[in-house]
């Protein structure tokens, strides 16, 4: 049974009794040494099959290790449970109580929810959206870290807002009868401290439990799996410290090494061979993520006999890094590489929208799994094409009610009941009022002076001349969100305008790449066709035969809101797993500028050290 397994993995298959942390790094054939471990424990230990629980992250996790135990098996349908953590938590609550799965809220009555309690705070609907996904974010961290309201400080708003918007939230779903699937695990936990009959009727159901991806795990999870496994303790954890990187959603790393402190007896085995990565692509990996402190040491070899390669250039500017990007592409496809087996992997999927425009202007198919923000639709977006348009020589109605108190100016829309807005007229209409005459007045220079000016300088004089800046900071300031996140909006928006000398050019080309931006986004989830545009988080799980990395620039990885070590190593982590992605080669780049500002190059890239010098192939240089 065991004869095609390396030495390491039968160590783990064959593991004795009790508790068990398996580390299993990128590549390590984790879910074979799972199905494998079901299989050795039917058939070696005569564990009858209906008691013991595999638990995996995702539905499609859990449908694949089912399916792949049942190959193993020749078909035979055994009855081990294979399921999501809220699945097997949903479980016990409906036994428990009779929920029925139509008690549990979904994402869009989540959203409709939350967008119905902001309407009372009358912000704009652009702002309201962007607000309510962060909102629900932060309220699932608070349930899921079982933290007490009265102490929590907010982050993405006024902390007495966020309480009161909190309460609001669990009152409507308290109302309906509705639970959400943080709390699955609140009130699982609740029933089983202080039902202890409720309890005993689990653990001899599940007598023997195996949980895939545990460096994901929250303290929550990790706690009601040990009531359920108690008092045996047959907890077989897989996982890798090095790949947790869901600390937002609450993933403890630090749990795993709690485990083997949890349970002293514990076996604590390694999968020593990547079958995934070249040999260079390895020792680069390993060299990085050496450099973060609380970790499991692991001794990590490649099994392939491939080397790969390893490449790490600096470019003067984004645009000519995403310029040697599409230039690599077109080489190794037409040496044969299909499109599909390319990825390149973000921080944030904001960062992707500069590539994808030059994708599409250079005819390179791409597959976006995940939504692209555009720039284009956000409300700073919005604000400068209506500053444009009316600098341009535009007067729509709509057009000055969007602007003309941004920066603020304490002019009112009673006047301005037509659809066109003569500017003289609106100032005389003031005459008895001279002080908001002199707004209009100066507002209409202000157009007066942009109707000279290309997009690009028209924002820059709407950011600095007009104010746009200051009151983006002040409108950070008392919405409770991130100046530097506002001001990066900008910034790509006017980099986007670089090249056009006209706004009817910049308007066309933003029109253009709107359209064929959702044209592609109507094929994510039935077409993979193309290069992969990732996030670094969406990566995950994922292989490539080739992975770029771009933009490894402080700020960015690390992200700017890395402050602490524990959140220095997280993205340290991150880059790892993107690095890992790559099967044959890897590539890695910074740029000296962005949206023309200096930046300059992670701390991570000279932690690579010697592994990436002399690897091989590397991305070329822009003519």
């Amino acid at each position: 049974m065991l004869y095609h397994f390396s030495e390491s993995q039968r160590r783990a298959i064959s593991a004795s009794d009790g508790a068990t942390l398996v580390l299993a790094g990128p590549g390590s054939g984790k879910t074979a040494v799972i199905t494998a471990r079901i299989r050795f424990l039917v058939e070696t230990r005569h564990i009858p099959p209906e008691h013991i629980l595999v638990i995996t992250f995702t539905r499609a996790a859990a449908q694949e290790m089912r399916l792949r135990f049942q190959s193993m098996m020749e078909g035979k349908r055994l009855p081990v449970q294979f399921g999501t953590f809220h699945a097997v938590f949903f479980s016990i609550l409906k036994h428990a109580w009779r929920y029925r799965s139509d008690q549990i809220i979904t994402q869009e009555m989540k959203y409709a929810f939350m967008r119905e309690i902001l309407g009372s705070y009358r912000l704009p609907e652009d702002e309201r959206q962007e607000l309510t996904g962060l909102l629900l974010e932060e309220i699932s961290a608070v349930k899921n870290n079982q933290l007490a309201l009265e102490h929590y400080y907010a982050k993405c708003c006024g902390t007495s807002q966020f309480r009161d918007i909190y309460t609001a939230y669990d009152g409507k779903l308290r109302a309906n009868g509705l639970i959400d699937f943080d709390d699955m695990l609140t009130m699982t936990r609740e029933l089983l401290l202080q039902r202890a009959d409720h309890l005993q009727v689990w653990q001899e159901k599940f007598r023997y439990i195996l949980v895939d991806e545990v460096q994901d795990m929250n303290a929550l999870q990790y706690e009601i799996l040990r009531l359920l496994a108690a008092p045996q303790n047959e907890l077989f954890f897989v996982g890798d410290d090095d790949q947790s990187i869901y600390q937002f959603r609450g993933a403890r790393p630090e749990l795993m090494r709690h485990f083997t402190r949890d349970y002293a007896s514990a076996n604590q085995l390694c999968l020593e061979e990547n079958y995934r990565c070249g040999s260079r692509i390895v020792r680069a990996s390993l060299a990085l993520i050496a450099h973060n402190k609380n970790r499991f040491n692991k001794r990590i070899t490649a099994a392939r006999r491939q080397e790969g390669c390893v490449s790490v250039r600096e470019y003067p500017s984004v645009f000519q890094e995403n310029q040697a990007i599409i230039k690599k592409i077109r080489e190794l496809h037409g040496e044969g590489l299909a499109f599909r087996e390319v990825a390149v992997l973000y921080r944030t999927n904001r960062q992707s929208g500069y590539l994808t425009e030059q994708l599409l202007a250079g005819g390179i198919p791409f597959f976006a799994r995940e939504s692209v923000p555009l720039v284009y639709d956000h409300w700073i977006a919005k604000d400068m094409l209506s500053y444009l348009r009316l600098g341009a020589g535009g007067r729509n109605r709509s057009d000055i009610l969007q602007i003309m108190n941004r920066p603020l100016r304490y002019l009112s829309r009673d006047v301005l009941d037509e659809p066109r807005v003569d500017l003289d007229c609106w100032e005389a209409a003031y005459e008895e009022q001279p002080w908001i005459a002199r707004r209009i007045a100066q507002l209409a220079e202000d157009l007066q002076v942009m109707s000279h000016m290309g997009p690009f300088a028209a924002m820059n004089y709407v950011r600095k001349g007009i104010g746009y800046e200051a009151y983006v900071t002040d409108y950070a300031r008392t919405h409770g969100q991130k100046e530097q996140e506002l001001m990066e909006v900008l910034d790509e928006l006017q980099q986007s305008a670089v090249g056009f000398s006209t706004l009817e050019q910049w308007q066309a080309h933003v029109k253009e790449y709107r359209q064929r931006m959702k044209e592609e986004q109507r094929k994510r989830g039935t077409s993979g066709e193309g290069v992969q545009i990732l996030t670094l988080h969406g990566a995950k799980g994922l292989e490539f035969d080739t992975v770029f990395l771009p933009q490894l620039l402080e700020g960015l990885l690390p992200y700017k809101k890395a402050v602490l070590d524990a959140d220095i190593e997280e993205e340290r982590r991150l880059f790892y797993v993107g690095m890992t992605r790559a099967k044959e080669r890897l590539f890695i780049s910074a740029s000296k500028t962005l949206y023309n500002k200096d930046a300059a190059a992670s701390r991570f890239l000279a932690e690579l050290q010697n592994p990436v010098a002399a690897a091989g192939e590397q991305l070329p240089d822009v003519m």
